[in-house]
């Protein structure tokens, strides 16, 4: 009997794990809103953008981000990381660290010039919307601020 403790307990950690993970209102694809929005100053609104959220926990983020500019031509980021805080490679020198703050996705990502982008993320209580206020500093000091707000489809 106290073998099944040893394995059933483990068992039903993980599955409430997989539960709360599955459960998360970031969990899904999301539509930008171009017209609900705020760019930073001077910067080229993309045509369109999409976010495929598959994982958002206290443990592990895995999401990805197609943005389509002005001339049709597409871009996808992915991140796959652990949602620790700690700061991982993400692509061409830039890092990325993520971590769930209560019901909030922080995120900050570190390019090589070091210009960091900052961004608090939080889905309304109907999870039909997502709005990240962001934070661009560039190595020089300068700051912009953004909003992207984001509908799920």
């Amino acid at each position: 009997m106290k073998w099944l403790k040893l394995v059933f307990i483990p068992c039903l950690a993980l599955i409430g794990a997989a539960v709360r993970a599955e459960d998360s209102p970031f969990i899904g694809h999301w539509h930008w809103s171009k017209a609900r929005s705020v760019l930073p100053p001077g910067e080229p609104a993309p045509e369109d953008m999409v976010a495929d959220i598959m994982r958002m926990d206290n443990a592990h983020v895995r999401w990805s981000v197609t943005v389509t500019d002005a001339h049709g031509k597409k871009d996808v980021e992915s991140f796959d990381a652990p949602a620790n805080g700690e700061f991982y490679p993400i692509s061409n020198g830039a890092t990325a660290s993520f971590r769930l703050s209560g019901a909030n996705l922080e995120a900050v990502f570190k390019g090589p010039g070091d210009e960091t982008d900052t961004l608090s993320c939080a889905v309304s209580g109907d999870r039909n919307q997502m709005t990240c206020n962001g934070n661009l500093s560039e190595a020089g000091g300068k700051t912009a601020a953004y909003t992207d707000v984001y509908e799920r489809k």
